[in-house]
């Protein structure tokens, strides 16, 4: 009897050490390794170079030390949009006006394309670089996906027309990924080719980091969810020293979190 009660404790022991230790590996505990003072309006990120950008009072700027490039356009309103994936060749979407500015590396215009001007009717709402010199568009007036040479000022759409309003969105040079207002998440090649990855439940702000795994904020808390193959989820909380924070970057395992007053980078391995 005392040998049968001994196994069914040690049994016990084990089942909630398991746990104990699952519930753990839940957890994702970045490593703080930089924080500085946040003079910006909208804090977009770094490049591989070392360089950060930010817009303060409409003016986009690059920033390293003392080395500080900018770029303003008042004519064209607010800046909408910024993507950062080339930065050779930066976009700059001011939505109010239709239009899309590219820069160079040293925030000098290269290009100013204003979409009404277009022979093929053309109202954006989102907006990527993507290859071969060609933009990520969604237009508005037919609801679809397309591409816009911005050299040869030619326009093709590349998708079906959508049946929910984008939620949000983010773009790669081969790749459109959008989650609309179901919370339905999508993605669509330069081919046109739409994927379904699944449904991502609610959340306030998102990072997608791959076609499976993203980062999402609910509530003042931040979270990593990962869809596997069989189509099973694994969600972990990231257990950042922030208690409010407006919004967070992830590029090349560093997850960079900005207050009003503070930006905070972390080195965060992803499972």
């Amino acid at each position: 009897m005392l040998e049968t009660v001994q196994k069914i404790l040690y049994f016990l022991f084990l089942f909630c050490s398991f746990h104990a230790l699952s519930a753990q590996d839940l957890d994702v505990n970045p490593t703080l390794i930089s924080q500085y003072k946040n003079t910006s309006d909208t804090f977009l990120g770094y490049d591989a170079f070392g360089y950060s950008y930010q817009i303060t009072n409409n003016i986009f700027s690059k920033i390293k030390g003392k080395e500080i490039f900018e770029y303003k356009n008042i004519s064209l309103g607010k800046i909408t949009k910024v993507d950062l994936q080339n930065p050779l060749k930066m976009v700059l979407f001011y939505e109010d006006f239709n239009s899309v500015i590219l820069l160079d590396n040293q925030l000098n215009k290269m290009t100013e394309i204003n979409f009404s001007q277009n022979p093929t009717p053309i109202v954006v709402s989102a907006i990527g670089m993507s290859t071969q010199n060609q933009l990520w568009i969604y237009n508005t007036l037919n609801q679809q996906i397309g591409l816009f040479d911005y050299l040869k000022n030619e326009y093709k759409t590349v998708s079906i027309p959508l049946t929910e309003p984008i939620k949000y969105y983010q773009t790669d040079f081969n790749t459109f990924y959008w989650i609309d207002k179901k919370n339905n998440w999508y993605s669509c090649d330069i081919f046109g080719k739409i994927t379904s990855l699944g449904n991502v439940g609610d959340f306030d702000k998102m990072e997608i980091i791959t076609n499976s795994k993203y980062i999402f904020s609910k509530a003042n808390l931040l979270f990593l969810k990962e869809i596997n193959k069989t189509g099973g989820e694994n969600i972990s909380e990231i257990k950042v020293l922030e208690k409010t924070f407006d919004n967070f970057y992830y590029k090349d395992q560093i997850l960079s979190i900005f207050t009003a007053t503070d930006i905070s980078n972390y080195k965060i391995v992803t499972p």
